[in-house]
């Protein structure tokens, strides 16, 4: 923590300067009175305070005659939320007096969060009712933001998008939803995209763990972290590689400490000693963007004493020898050594810390995804678990810790560029099922598209509109450039290249940002740039979104257990609602009877607004293939009253029914982990541990998904015998489940007159009745999506076997030279886009020489995502004031630099950062780190005056973003972060 401006020691109960100065406003003292005298008005049984900055609300308080309301004299609620912050998934039950939220507690009986809170968690309530929110619609006129009406707002920006259609198309609008919205906003947002006639839609994932969803999901079946928190508790062992639990995920860490009081091993790998080193048994250092040397490093070790799992593999993995035959044939010890920088006596250990201490469970977050070769280092950890058989085992799997608080569900069932919810893909058969389940005909919602061919085409990802909007046009794979930008919820300097993102934002014809807070993008746009980028015509809009607090809906965290937040809160000032806003402007572009077809509505603010519980249930009856469908908002809700009766261990209840709707609870486990099968009524439990043949099917159990075929090459794909669930009718492996295969098995007269007449022709993906699942799972004991063998090979990737390449920008050219990267691609993702051409010219022009530092960057305890949430929060701010970098005293000495002296950090795209310098022996002396949550700051001025008044964040830093370098990943376009080059020189001045 680097705290510059700590103030001195106040007077016990007063306010720092710096809150202080925050709250001026504020000065009106409410009526005294003592905590005993509170407790006992207030009808509370544990301590309570009110916060400095909530106190203008609550003397807004009144009851229904009018009349001034005393604290502790009116209704007192207690609202059960969860955090908005990471993906832990922390429940929150939140008292709020009069309709204002006064305090808030973490739910003890939680067996995700176990009462405890981090400081984000611990400061959440601020983000409700915090001073620096964006309060009503703004327009940006003559570079100054100025207040409009809603009626205005929507209006010009509906009338404008319509005008960029007609000129040029719907894919000349880019649609970026966000991480930050509920299952049901998420999944409206997809729908909303769709009916506009476009896949140009993205969200955060495509920055954070996109190639963790392709990397997992193509080797064993499902994008998705296996076990979950709590199942770490059962670990023997455990390897973090690329992520700093303790700072990003900071309860998480309690499952973890816990584990350890039971003897559980801690290895720690990453190229920085982090808060979650320390925690560790064994701290390995490796050169950053070399995790594939490092597992395949372990790998050589397990293979060559014979500690691979050889059994497991025999039955359950396709492909092993092939890995086997390259690791010990490129990655003996020595190549090892030389490419991350782990002697061989270190790896030995690892290796066998993870083989002797099993089950071993492996975490990865983003260090290893945000790579050019993101997606193979995901599945080498993959292969490294399943070579030690601790796929499907409790205590096992590949624990995978998400960002957002619902980046997990935003990826299921939200805006992808390239799937429609549930990832059904867009072919015309799963166009035709969403149809069906939006009451929508077909060929109308065809007719929306550009042409036939657009609607079966991946959009451009978040992590290039940047080029949909730069790039020569005769280079996109599509008609239009880009023209127009949607920023809903979505943080911009959380995404490389600062400095052309700044120019594609000033060629826009229409910018809109839908944000409870304005977010950088504001500030950004209002900023000027070059004459020569900007495009006179623009226009600029600010929408205020109320908050998670302010609505209902579901969120699914990490473990893929989902959560119903009840709303704590009305909307304040102007802000609404996402779905809300959504509603409303498809009224506006001509879709909005299609959009809410299925749904009630309900007022809110007198305004209409679609039932979240509908949407949920409209989830329920078509996102099938990822078994969203058994968790219906009733039972939600009941495992949200009920938490106690659920173990910390399994997650599984303890039995009891709910004492408001008699729902019984008995085998269920919290929060209904997807995939949670078949309708409501079946009553399947979720699934805690991914692919776990010791338990039946519907118990939760599973096997690995039968999606690559039933064969190749010849090889058998599927399963060996007694490979199959618990108690399954079929032991041996198997293809997934359609009409065919259910008639042949003399299954299908199990189905009623209605579900056959629903599963005709369908697969259980496509079969709405739900019948196949039913007969299925529940009557003998199969996995409707097959038993298969897990693929340690794949054939639809660059590399079948994962295979190390040097980043793009890299400060070793002699490395480059034996691992170099891919081929330039064209119309990737509708793009071109540069792998081997830019690595080879950076070598040729000598830019290591120029900027011999790796760069790299994280995340604090603090702050969360892009920042702007956090960073204007006062309880936040005061505990981490300025952006920072941490380079190594030996690197710092050979540039003159001392502690906490201001730097210019300077990276090959021209951009250069004033921050200050954090001399540390955490990182070594070839890398440098920095946080990436802050902006405000640009290239070493104040944006404060680009901000919209009273909405710019308290603590506004430089973003390393601004200056991060080009580079995506080959199968998803995860931009690489983690691996860029700088140099840091004093500043003088």
């Amino acid at each position: 923590m680097l705290l510059t401006k700590k103030m001195g020691a106040a007077a016990p109960g007063a306010r720092s300067p710096f809150l202080h100065s925050l709250h001026r406003g504020l000065s009106t003292a409410l009526p005294t009175m003592d905590r005993r005298a509170f407790l006992r008005r207030s009808g509370l049984g544990v301590g309570v305070g009110i916060a400095a900055s909530s106190l203008t609300l609550v003397k807004k308080a009144r009851a229904a005659d009018g009349a001034a309301v005393g604290i502790g004299q009116g209704k007192v609620e207690v609202k059960r939320t969860v955090c908005s912050h990471c993906s832990v998934g922390c429940a929150i039950d939140a008292v709020v007096e009069n309709g204002v939220w006064v305090r808030q507690e973490p739910v003890f009986d939680s067996p995700i969060n176990l009462g405890a809170h981090c400081a984000k968690g611990a400061a959440i309530r601020e983000h409700g009712h915090g001073e620096f929110r964006l309060r009503y619609p703004m327009k940006l006129v003559n570079g100054k933001y100025e207040r409009i009406s809603w009626d205005t707002a929507l209006n010009e920006i509906s009338a404008k998008i319509l005008e960029l259609r007609k000129a040029s198309g719907p894919e000349s609008v880019y649609w970026v939803g966000s991480s930050k919205h509920s299952n049901e906003q998420a999944y409206l947002m997809r729908k909303f995209v769709s009916l506009w006639g476009s896949n140009n839609c993205d969200h955060q994932a495509r920055i954070c763990h996109s190639t963790t969803v392709a990397g997992v999901a193509n080797t064993w079946g499902y994008g998705a972290m296996t076990n979950s928190y709590n199942d770490m508790q059962n670990s023997k062992c455990a390897l973090y590689i690329g992520s700093n639990a303790a700072e990003a995920h900071p309860v998480s860490m309690l499952h973890m400490l816990h584990s350890k009081e039971n003897g559980c091993k801690m290895i720690v790998v990453d190229p920085r000693f982090t808060r979650t080193a320390a925690k560790a048994d064994e701290y390995v250092r490796i050169r950053s963007g070399s995790d594939i040397p490092f597992l395949f490093g372990l790998l050589y070790h397990i293979f060559k004493n014979g500690w691979e799992d050889k059994k497991y593999i025999n039955d359950r993995v396709y492909g092993m020898e092939e890995v086997k035959a390259d690791v010990m044939a490129k990655w003996t010890p020595d190549k090892v050594e030389e490419a991350c920088g782990v002697p061989e006596a270190q790896m030995f250990k690892v290796a066998q810390m993870m083989a002797m201490n099993r089950p071993s469970t492996l975490v990865w977050c983003m260090g290893q995804t945000q790579h050019t070769i993101g997606n193979a280092m995901v599945r080498a950890s993959c292969i490294v678990q399943l070579a030690l058989g601790n796929v499907g085992v409790s205590g096992g799997g590949a624990n995978i810790f998400r960002g957002h608080d619902n980046v997990q569900g935003a990826t299921d069932i939200g805006p992808n560029p390239d799937s429609l919810p549930g990832y059904y893909g867009i072919v015309e058969g799963s166009w035709r099922h969403f149809a069906k389940a939006w009451g929508v005909d077909y060929d109308w919602i065809k007719g929306r598209f550009a042409n036939v061919g657009m609607m079966s085409k991946p959009g451009i990802t978040v992590s290039r509109w940047i080029d949909g909007v730069l790039e020569k046009n005769e280079l996109i794979d599509q008609d239009p450039n880009l023209r127009g930008v949607v920023f809903w919820g979505h943080a911009p300097n959380s995404q490389t290249r600062g400095l052309e993102m700044k120019r594609a934002m000033d060629k826009l014809d229409l910018l809109v940002v839908v944000d409870p807070y304005p977010s950088a993008t504001a500030a950004m746009a209002a900023m000027p740039g070059k004459p020569e980028d900007l495009n006179a015509n623009r226009a600029v809009y600010l929408l205020p979104a109320a908050t998670q607090f302010e609505t209902s809906g579901s969120v699914t965290a990490s473990n893929r257990s989902i959560q119903w937040r009840e709303k704590v809160i009305e909307p304040l000032w102007e802000s609404r609602t996402d779905h809300m806003i959504m509603y409303q402007l498809a009224e506006k572009l001509g879709f909005g009877k299609e959009l809410v077809k299925n749904y009630k509505m309900q007022k809110v603010k007198g305004m209409d607004e679609p039932l979240p519980e509908d949407i949920l249930r409209e989830v329920n009856k078509s996102c099938w293939s990822i078994g969203y469908t058994g968790q219906s908002p009733e039972r939600l809700k009941a495992h949200m009253r009920n938490m106690a009766n659920f173990d910390v261990k399994t997650l599984k209840s303890k039995g009891g029914k709910d004492p408001v709707t008699g729902y019984d609870l008995t085998g269920d486990y919290f929060g209904l982990p997807w995939p949670c099968f078949g309708t409501p009524e079946l009553k399947h439990p979720g699934s805690p541990n991914l692919y776990d043949t010791s338990k039946h099917v519907m118990d939760g159990g599973g096997n690995f998904r039968a999606n690559f075929g039933v064969e190749r090459n010849g090889v058998n794909l599927l399963a060996e015998d007694g490979s199959a669930s618990k108690g399954a009718d079929i032991q041996t492996g198997y293809p997934e489940f359609d009409h065919v295969l259910v008639k042949k098995l003399g299954w299908w007269e199990e189905l009623t007159d209605v579900e056959k007449a629903a599963a005709e022709g369908k697969n259980w993906k496509t079969d709405n009745s739900g019948g196949i699942i039913r007969v299925v799972m529940k009557n003998h004991g199969c996995h409707v999506f097959g038993n298969a063998k897990a693929r340690a090979v794949v054939w639809n990737f660059p590399d079948g076997i994962p295979q190390h390449r040097e980043p793009i920008y890299s400060t070793r050219p002699d490395l480059v030279a034996k691992y170099p990267s891919h081929d330039d691609k064209k119309a990737f993702w509708r793009l071109p886009t540069l792998y081997k051409s830019l690595q080879q010219k950076n070598v040729t022009d000598k830019v290591a020489e120029k900027f011999p530092l790796i760069l790299t960057s994280g995340r604090l305890t603090e702050y969360e995502g892009g920042g702007e949430e956090t960073r204007s929060n006062p309880w936040l701010a005061e505990l981490q004031q300025e952006a920072f970098i941490e380079i190594n005293p030996k690197a710092a000495a050979a540039r003159g630099i001392r502690n906490g002296e201001r730097v210019w950090v300077n990276t090959p795209t021209g951009a250069r950062l004033n921050v200050q310098a954090m001399l540390t022996e955490r990182v070594g002396p070839d890398t440098c780190w920095m946080p990436f949550h802050f902006s405000g700051r640009w290239q070493g001025a104040d944006m404060l005056a680009y901000y919209p008044n009273g909405a710019a964040p308290v603590v506004r830093g430089e973003a390393v973003n601004t200056g991060t370098t080009y580079g995506y990943d080959s199968v998803t376009m995860m931009q690489e972060t983690k691996t860029t080059i700088c140099n840091v020189e004093r500043a003088t001045a």
